[in-house]
């Protein structure tokens, strides 16, 4: 590496990467790491790290002043790149269309790590077939309080269940509190006809599971794990194996093997002990793409759930209203009209939004510390502490559900502390337009 006007410049494969601002701190509040560590942390990793990504478009998702920094989305192509980083055009379910990234090899890895990629965002398409992914994604979400212990339960069940459906799945911590199982898939089927695989599997873990296992979309009805199964709905991106999370440790999204799931740590895995790992045992999902398998027979599970009266999941807020889908709004906004056979509407209130999720929290603390006969009756789903996705960043909203809360000890509905949700001022511009 050779310095040049403040910056290090890194020869990767023949080509030379500019990495601006080495020294920046990207973590500082548990380790202590520059920006110049996390570029060489990915070149350590660059094999594991590209088998997740190659070939694929990418959403970049930029922490520009490191982990502890406002992260921002960014989907097009930035205009000024070097001319040997590849883009394709992807389509989106609103119609708009963007020019994305694909990276192919180590120097496009430190390329858009320099950028401020903590974490890596493929979609499951390869760019030369852009309709039909070639990966399901099983997204294994615990809820506030969840233990570990019941992630693991629940994957190991999902292996036994794609092992009797002739799939073979690939597991990894997600770096945070979740875990991933990656499941190549012959690229023969729709986005929709897959994500409607992942609803038949996530029905199916909770039938196997009913104690620790969630299909259920609407927070407020869910418990334990859940199985999110619209990360496979189209323009939805997962971080990729070896992804840095903007955790204090430093914690990275672990590729594991079957045997290890059992009795793994998340925070075994973090920037300064992967290297060593990746070096002593290589890529355990090095054969990856090697035997991609067949959706038909989870296809058929579907069908018997549709005949048995189960259709449509709900999608994202942001998808168009699908044919077969039910009602899209959560149980505790259902109208009180509604026939008896409809969800209970949820007593569900709000207690803080802020971009800062450590804000948010505290402001939960506090709402516990005023009303603490109520907080006392919560149980731990109870507390629902939402990542909200805006128009290109992210921000923490919290709510509590008091329905194990009498109705006479129910505090109302108060203006949330702090109440700063990013999104307000765009809904409120976009609601006054539509009935200008």
């Amino acid at each position: 590496m050779a310095k040049q006007e403040a910056a290090e410049v890194v020869s990767v494969d023949g080509r030379e990467v500019r990495i601006t601002h080495p020294e920046k701190p990207y973590f500082s509040k548990g380790v202590q790491l520059s920006k110049l560590d996390i570029v060489r942390y990915y070149l350590s990793v660059a094999p594991g790290a590209l088998r997740g990504i190659t070939g694929r478009p990418i959403v970049l998702k930029r922490f520009v002043n490191g982990a502890e920094g406002e992260v921002f989305y960014q989907k097009r192509a930035p205009n000024e790149r070097p001319s040997w980083l590849r883009t394709v055009t992807l389509s989106f379910p609103s119609g708009r269309t963007a020019e994305e990234i694909v990276v192919d090899d180590t120097a496009g890895l430190a390329w858009i790590v320099n950028l401020g990629c903590l974490e890596l965002h493929p979609h499951p398409v390869r760019s030369r077939d852009l309709d039909h992914p070639d990966e399901l994604r099983v997204d294994l979400d615990p809820g506030p309080g969840v233990e570990w212990s019941d992630v693991r339960t629940v994957a190991l069940e999902v292996n036994a269940f794609l092992a009797d459906m002739g799939l073979t799945g690939w597991p990894k911590t997600s770096g945070s509190r979740g875990m991933h199982i990656n499941v190549r898939i012959e690229p023969r089927w729709t986005f929709a006809e897959v994500r409607r695989a992942a609803i038949a599997l996530s029905r199916e873990i909770e039938r196997r599971l009913p104690q620790i296992a969630s299909s259920k979309w609407w927070k407020e009805e869910r418990h334990g794990v859940f199985l999110d199964y619209n990360q496979n709905a189209k323009d939805r991106t997962t971080c990729s194996a070896y992804s840095v999370r903007p955790l204090p440790d430093a914690r990275v999204s672990a590729p594991l093997t079957w045997d290890e799931v059992s009795v793994c740590d998340p925070a075994d895995f973090t920037v300064q002990t992967m290297p060593r790992r990746f070096a002593e045992l290589g890529d355990p999902h090095e054969h990856i793409d090697l035997a991609p398998g067949s959706l038909e027979r989870l296809l058929e599970k579907a069908d018997q759930d549709e005949a048995a009266g189960l259709g449509d999941a709900p999608w994202p807020p942001h998808f168009r209203k699908m044919e077969g889908e039910g009602p899209r709004v959560a149980p505790s906004k259902a109208k009180a009209k509604a026939p008896a056979a409809a969800r209970v509407k949820m007593p569900l209130i709000t207690v803080a939004n802020s971009p800062d999720k450590e804000a948010a929290l505290a402001g939960l603390e506090r709402w516990k510390g005023s009303h603490s006969a109520a907080a006392e009756l919560l149980a731990v789903d109870d507390v629902l502490v939402d990542s909200m996705r805006g128009r290109s960043s992210t921000w923490t909203r919290v709510r509590v559900n008091l329905r194990h809360v009498p109705e006479d000890l129910r505090p109302p509905q108060e203006t949330p502390d702090p109440d700063d949700d990013p999104t307000r001022a765009f809904r409120t511009a976009r609601k006054r337009s539509s009935t200008g």
